[in-house]
């Protein structure tokens, strides 16, 4: 039982650890569910099924996202910043599918052009994810930056991933103004007993990361695939960590909408360490 664990030593730490895995396991439910059925769906479901394969994967993304609230696993002010993340991934969708950046499979009826609807799914999976680990982990932020300055980097960054294609790709000067705006900034997260600080900046490409990986499970499913993948499927290349990256501004600016960044409690008698 987690109430008789002990409270300094190996085992302690190690309490810690696994508790951190569960909450970070736990507030990925959504994604892990949507990936989990892309996957199933490209293994096990029938090419010629009377239901597209892409309007399951949509019915099947509504189902998980009812459940959600069924289940009170979101709140429907959460909801709100999951819809935005909606909106503005399929925005995005549908932009780059016709420029060629990455494209969908045929068929099924929910699409808008080429993209299906499932899609937008995706970008409420991260969106799920950060409200949920806010909650979780009762985030809290030291020297955080004005969020208006956050904002402005945050729409220059989603304006870039469409007009790259035809001005200059200004990337690499958003991910600098991503390092000047938090680069004081540092996150306290309680996981068990202890709470923990990272930078703010290392917590971004850790999710990053994450991101990175499921787009290639969901690639290798067969979901949607890059150029590069049309006569086999390879990894998805490590320079889309940057891509993501520059995402989790975008997301976390979407998220202080629900969750106003708050400073760590001055008074608090939680043990702090750093990871």
């Amino acid at each position: 039982m987690l109430a008789d664990a002990p409270e300094r030593g190996a085992r302690a730490r190690l309490v810690e650890f696994l508790v951190f895995g569960a909450k970070q396991a736990w507030a990925c439910v959504f994604g892990a569910l949507l990936l989990l059925v892309i996957v199933a769906a490209r293994l096990w479901y029938p090419d010629d099924a009377a239901l597209a394969r892409n309007d399951l994967l949509v019915l099947a993304a509504v189902a998980i996202q009812v459940g959600m609230l069924v289940g009170r696993l979101e709140s429907g002010r959460e909801l709100w910043v999951i819809v935005i993340f909606h909106i503005v991934g399929t925005g995005m969708e549908l932009f780059k599918t016709s420029v060629g950046s990455w494209s969908y499979e045929d068929g099924g009826v929910l699409h808008i052009g080429a993209v299906p609807l499932f899609s937008g799914f995706m970008y409420a999976a991260v969106g799920s994810y950060m409200v949920r680990v806010y909650r979780l982990f009762d985030l809290r932020f030291a020297r955080y930056p004005r969020i208006w300055i956050t904002a402005v980097v945050a729409a220059a960054i989603y304006v870039n991933f469409f007009t790259h294609h035809y001005v200059v790709d200004v990337r690499w000067v958003l991910v600098l103004a991503i390092v000047l705006v938090y680069a004081r900034s540092v996150m306290h997260f309680h996981v068990f007993r202890s709470t923990f600080r990272m930078p703010v900046l290392l917590s971004f490409l850790l999710v990053a990361l994450f991101i990175w990986i499921a787009e290639n499970i969901g690639t290798a499913a067969g979901a949607w695939i890059y150029p590069h993948q049309e006569a086999g499927w390879e990894l998805v290349p490590l320079t889309k960590l940057v891509a993501w990256f520059l995402l989790m501004m975008i997301s976390v600016v979407l998220v202080t909408f629900v969750y106003p960044p708050k400073a760590p409690s001055a008074s608090g008698t939680l043990e702090t360490r750093s990871p």
